[in-house]
């Protein structure tokens, strides 16, 4: 939960639109930015520069669209638990389709997306399931989502700018991962790493 400390400086970018979007739904806000994450994941799929690029932008959309929608409930007074429910659900959806876009291009060994994603969604879960054993949800880790998407938009950043064609590897093998894929493998670790510091803070939350 690195980024937490910059909320305040993101608000900055986010509270004047979300003024102005205050009649829209935020529920559509949401909906949207998971249909830029889809459309993220199959541009990585698609692969080159053109669609690299374009994955890049959707990659921005989405993170965005995911801050603004909250910020849009809460200055328009609607906030609720069914909102907060169906923008949890479309987070997950949306960490599917970025994360297994990547997994499934030329850009990244499955096995190696596939570790990530797992480190992901298992993150969340034990996130939620705190809350649903009377805890209250963790948010606390090592890779929350804003750090994911920052760290995405970077790993995107250099693969377009290094090799959009995937031809270029970093390492020496059997350690050797293309510029996107690395930051992969780190949400793998970082990822799994969380859900282990979630669970452990859960368990100890109990009473003896």
């Amino acid at each position: 939960m690195v980024l937490d400390r910059y909320r305040a400086a993101a608000d900055r970018f986010l509270v004047p639109v979300a003024r102005r979007l205050v009649r829209v739904n935020p529920d559509a806000v949401s909906w949207a930015g998971l249909l830029a994450a889809a459309g993220a994941g199959i541009s990585f799929v698609l692969g080159g520069f053109g669609f690299l690029a374009l994955a890049l932008v959707l990659l921005l959309a989405n993170s965005y669209l995911d801050a603004l929608d909250g910020k849009i409930a809460k200055l328009a007074g609607r906030a609720s638990a069914r909102g907060d429910f169906l923008d949890h659900v479309l987070d997950r959806y949306a960490d599917v389709f970025l994360i297994g876009g990547v997994a499934f291009s030329a850009y990244c060994h499955l096995w190696v997306g596939t570790l990530a994603l797992l480190g992901v969604l298992l993150t969340s879960y034990m996130g939620t399931q705190a809350q649903a054993v009377g805890q209250g949800r963790r948010y606390a880790g090592l890779l929350g989502r804003a750090d994911r998407l920052v760290l995405l938009f970077i790993g995107v950043l250099l693969q377009l700018l290094v090799s959009p064609s995937a031809r270029v590897v970093w390492g020496v093998a059997p350690i050797a991962f293309q510029p996107l894929e690395w930051f992969l493998v780190l949400f793998a670790v970082l990822g799994h790493a969380t859900a282990v510091q979630r669970a452990v803070s859960t368990w100890h939350g109990f009473r003896p």
